[in-house]
């Protein structure tokens, strides 16, 4: 059995963990930290977890809790985990983060988009946890960059045009909307029910965080300086994330060549559906789950390919892919615990 400590255990990510890694037939889960609702089961916290998950949350005391896990999420927000994480790997613990600190390889690009850096030293190491396209590397890391939300669904959606060099990277464009658990749990004006309810937004425009993130991974698919125009928009749903991306191709395609390059490129991949030709994801498809889906379309009027792509926010795009890390790491099917149908409706 695997021992895992939740640092940051209160927030969304956090309890969903908790909920994945209460079937994983591997997994112990021996710690829970949250300072808001230390002393408190984490099942009074999240009702939901009642019977199953009835371990008691503790406040973020290191020493005390380092030695009673093996491997440590981190769900805690950028900046912070920069004050734990190195902490926890100096005690020889693996870690995967969920925070964008370890995402972005230079670091001079991280604090043009978030705050100084504090332990700089860690970024060449961190290894960006991508199953799909880094998961030789993740094999043998102590430290994983869990990947953004956003960022999942779009790499994942581009990767193989990307790879085959059929897209033109100076034309893409990104179109995501999300449901409101990307916001967090914490309470703030703008996913206030009243806020969010009826309506539908843009938020973000061009400076959105996620978008060097994005910009590093592609570069990297194609083996070359990326720049996107990425505008996300906030959905009244709780969870599910739908990218709509568009990128000049270099030739025309027909739907029968996307679905032989997309289902080839994703042939074994556990967690990503390719749909079939002329059909196209939706977020009630992927509820629950951590498959990620895809469908696709060449446009010939206007030489433009468009990518469609769902993801659960808060299971691929967090805390799914998490445990699909931690799997890949300690040597387990990568699937393990993560075999849930989505829910629908």
């Amino acid at each position: 059995m695997i021992r895992v400590g939740i640092v940051g255990a209160s927030g969304y990510t956090g309890a969903e963990l908790a909920r994945i890694l209460c079937n994983h037939p591997e997994v112990e889960l021996t710690v829970a930290t949250s300072r808001q609702y230390a002393g408190k089961k984490l099942s009074s916290v999240f009702p939901s977890l009642k019977g199953r998950v009835d371990i008691v949350c503790e406040d973020v005391q290191l020493d005390a809790l380092v030695d009673r896990a093996d491997l440590f999420f981190t769900a805690v927000p950028h900046q912070t985990a920069m004050a734990i994480v190195p902490q926890l790997l100096a005690a020889g613990k693996k870690v995967i983060d969920l925070s964008a600190d370890y995402r972005i390889h230079d670091a001079k690009v991280y604090e043009q988009w978030y705050q100084a850096h504090s332990s700089q030293e860690l970024l060449a190491e961190a290894v960006y946890g991508l199953p799909e396209i880094h998961r030789s590397k993740i094999k043998n890391a102590r430290l994983v960059a869990n990947p953004g939300c956003y960022p999942t669904s779009v790499i994942l959606g581009l990767a193989p045009l990307l790879k085959a060099g059929l897209i033109d990277p100076a034309t893409i464009i990104i179109d995501s909307k999300s449901g409101t658990s990307g916001a967090g749990r914490a309470a703030q004006v703008s996913t206030l029910f009243c806020e969010v309810a009826d309506g539908f937004k843009a938020y973000k425009v061009g400076e959105h965080r996620h978008t060097p993130e994005i910009e590093q991974e592609l570069g990297e698919l194609c083996d070359s300086q990326v720049l996107v125009t990425f505008t996300p928009h906030l959905v009244p749903m709780s969870r599910g994330i739908l990218s709509t991306i568009y990128a000049k191709t270099n030739k025309a395609l027909t739907g029968a060549e996307l679905e032989k390059l997309y289902g080839s490129f994703y042939e074994n991949e556990r967690f990503v559906r390719v749909l079939d030709n002329g059909q196209f994801p939706a977020t009630q498809y992927i509820r629950g789950s951590n498959f990620c889906d895809i469908g696709y379309k060449y446009d010939q009027r206007t030489g433009r390919v468009i990518i469609v792509s769902a993801i659960d926010n808060v299971v691929k795009g967090a805390s799914g892919q998490a445990v699909q890390n931690m799997n890949i790491i300690s040597e387990l099917p990568e699937e393990m615990g993560l075999n849930v149908v989505p829910l629908f409706p």
